[in-house]
């Protein structure tokens, strides 16, 4: 006897044609939905993210089929992860039936569900099917009994995961009524590939012929109805993420990670940035559909772990709100000043979306509007700050002619003196006028000089990189500071730029790019740890207990975590790691801008970073950017870590250790 088994057994042939009727309507449906929500997607302007078909198709399969993005937290990821293979299984069981019923078996008189095949077929499917339900009940009781805090839970929800259950139930109720009286007694070998069905079979066998042939019609009809009609209802749901969140891993922004759009200032246009949806683009409205809602965005994010009004997950959510409802509506009044402002810029909720979903450069957007249409700013202090950006270079107010006072009396070559140089130093404004980060330039030097490195620099040529002044939404003044310096570069020749800055790092090696720069661009942590690994630049170790921070954007901008952790190592410093650390880093509150503001609400972000500091154990914080010195500076007083906690800048340490 050939194994296999007689598809459509009990309801007949007979259902096919009612059976496509329903599918072609739940089709139509469908696309009808999805086509209304596209023409909402075409409100926003048109963005191109159809290059490199090769390599988005492979974050596709990646990232969508493979579900890496969403296992990067394991808990709840894992569970969401097996259920989607398990209900993709289903899915691709069932398809591969229609294939053999309805197509090859009638027109070729070719079946293959049939041998050893087909015992793996029942096999898979029946533990597929296994698979998820134990994982729709495994996060039923994550989000209907812990109750994740922050985790929204609506009728949609108990919609989905209830059509869900009930589905695969009845498709286990249809089989085990089929088994109960073509296998269980008659094929026994046949029926324990199919374990499930085969539990569900027994449990059914004493009911009778007549009425398991009519528990199986009806479990059959329930089950392919209830189907068709989640299926429907996809695009008018939050299931359409199944969709579209695999679909945006083939819209990613393929370029560097936080490259922000350079605007072009000349072109004749009624608004920069974004106060309405029409505004943005149309991958912007599409993000709102992609969101899954499951809040990792807004569990990592900084301002919302201070009890401040942003949410990234809210400013998506509330962007697509806007527009399917009242596309014409000022959009910056919905998400309010206060969330934008909030945001440092730190890229942990991109980071961490499972969706591929882009939250900074919408709220950078955003704050070009408030900027450069209104003159809106964050503080005062932040609008004083920033015209002292474009009246004397620096956010200080400090005069031109001192930005190389703090490199007196040191062996360092002013570009403007003439001669050759290994590399030039781009200061930035707190190495050059913050009397705290002084120490960490003149430092600097001399390691460059202790491994034979000449270094040259602009002095008071420098002007600021931009970087704040950008972040808060000020793009003119922004391209004018980059290109000025872009042609100081240009005039001396310039081919290997080295900053102490993760700011400046960041902005020369990625978008003054869109602006003409060519030199190459590193931090000071790869550039000396690659001395010291080519033997230039020896140090002496002495032990010293410490624990290490990881720049926002150093670490999750540019995946630069190990390089500090060597030298640090190689200086003999045994590094206690914070709970958030690597990729993984919290912010201390100073990107974004915010280091040129006030922090009036909530509780402030550098104290909470201290106390992560001071939870360790260690007695010295170290860290290799500007900002975060100053924020740590102020989070250890404010904070009441003074005594406790000392912290001190990379190349402070390893001057020491010359």
């Amino acid at each position: 006897m050939e194994i296999t088994r007689e598809f459509y057994w009990n309801v007949g042939h007979g259902v096919t044609l009612p059976m496509y009727i329903f599918a072609g309507l739940t089709v139509a449906i469908l696309i009808y939905g999805f086509v209304r929500r596209i023409r909402v997607y075409r409100l926003g302007k048109p963005l191109k993210r159809t290059d490199h078909l090769l390599l988005r198709f492979l974050r596709f399969v990646k990232r969508g089929l493979g579900q890496l993005r969403v296992m990067l937290v394991k808990a709840p990821g894992i569970p969401h992860a097996v259920m989607f293979w398990g209900i993709l299984l289903l899915f691709i069981g069932t398809v591969l039936v229609l294939i053999q019923v309805d197509f090859t078996d009638p027109l070729f008189d070719i079946q293959f569900l049939k041998g050893a095949f087909y015992q793996a077929f029942s096999l898979i499917l029946d533990l597929a099917g296994l698979s998820a339900i134990l994982m729709l009940a495994g996060l039923a009781v994550r989000r209907y009994i812990y109750k994740p805090k922050g985790l929204v839970t609506t009728w949609e929800d108990y919609f989905i995961g209830a059509s869900l259950t009930v589905i695969l139930l009845l498709g286990f109720l249809a089989e085990g009524a089929r088994m109960a009286i073509t296998e269980l007694d008659a094929n026994p070998g046949l029926a324990v590939w199919s374990p499930v069905g085969l539990l569900a079979a027994r449990l059914l066998s004493g009911l009778g012929e007549e009425t398991i042939r009519q528990i199986h019609v009806i479990g059959w009809w329930t089950h392919f109805l209830l189907a068709m009609t989640l299926i429907a209802s996809i695009p008018f749901t939050k299931l359409r993420h199944l969709l579209l969140t695999p679909t945006n891993y083939l819209f990613a922004d393929l370029r560097e990670k936080g490259a922000i759009e350079t605007l072009n200032l000349e072109a004749q246009v009624d608004h920069f940035g974004a106060a309405t949806v029409a505004d943005l683009t149309w991958k912007d409205i599409y993000d709102a559909d992609a969101c899954t809602s499951c809040k990792r965005c807004q569990d990592r994010c900084p301002a919302w772990n201070t009890d401040k009004p942003l949410s990234p997950m809210k400013v998506v959510q509330q962007i697509g709100e806007v527009a399917f409802t009242k596309p014409t509506a000022n959009l910056i009044e919905t998400v309010t000043t206060d969330a934008l402002w909030a945001c440092t810029t730190c890229y942990a909720c991109q980071e961490i979306c499972p969706a591929d979903i882009e939250h900074v450069n919408k709220i950078l957007e955003m704050r070009r509007s408030l900027v450069l249409m209104q003159g809106e700013f964050p503080s005062a202090g932040a609008m004083t700050a920033v015209n002292n950006i474009e009246v004397n270079g620096n956010p200080f107010g400090m005069a031109f002619a001192g930005r190389a006072d703090w490199a007196e009396g040191l062996d360092v070559q002013h570009m403007a003196d003439g001669g050759q140089v290994d590399v030039l130093y781009f200061a930035g404004c707190y190495a050059s006028f913050d009397k705290r980060n002084q120490s960490v330039a003149r430092n600097f030097i001399k390691i460059c000089n202790a491994a034979g490195v000449k270094v040259g620099i602009l002095g008071k040529e420098e002007k600021c990189c931009g970087e704040p002044a950008r972040k808060l939404g000020n793009e003119y003044l922004y391209q004018m500071m980059a290109t000025e310096n872009i042609e100081r570069f240009k005039a001396y020749g310039v081919h290997h730029i080295v900053t102490t800055c993760p700011h400046c790092f960041n902005t020369l090696s990625r978008d003054y790019r869109d602006l003409g720069l060519e030199a190459e661009v590193e931090h000071y942590t790869t550039f000396l740890d690659r001395l010291v690994s080519e033997g230039k630049l020896v140090l002496k170790p002495q032990s010293l207990d410490l624990t290490y921070h990881d720049s926002c954007y150093i670490a999750r901008y540019k995946g630069i975590t190990e390089e500090p952790r060597h030298l640090l190592q190689a200086a003999g410093g045994q590094v206690r790691e914070m709970e958030r650390s690597k990729a993984n880093t919290f912010c201390c509150g100073g990107g974004g801008g915010r280091v040129l503001t006030e922090e009036n609400l909530g509780r402030r972000i550098n104290v909470e970073r201290v106390e992560m500091a001071v939870a360790t154990g260690a007695p010295l914080l170290v860290s290799n950017c500007p900002f975060c010195l100053t924020m740590f500076e102020d989070g250890i007083k404010t904070g009441g870590a003074e005594g406790s906690l000392q912290v001190r800048d990379l190349a402070e340490i390893i001057a020491e250790r010359l």
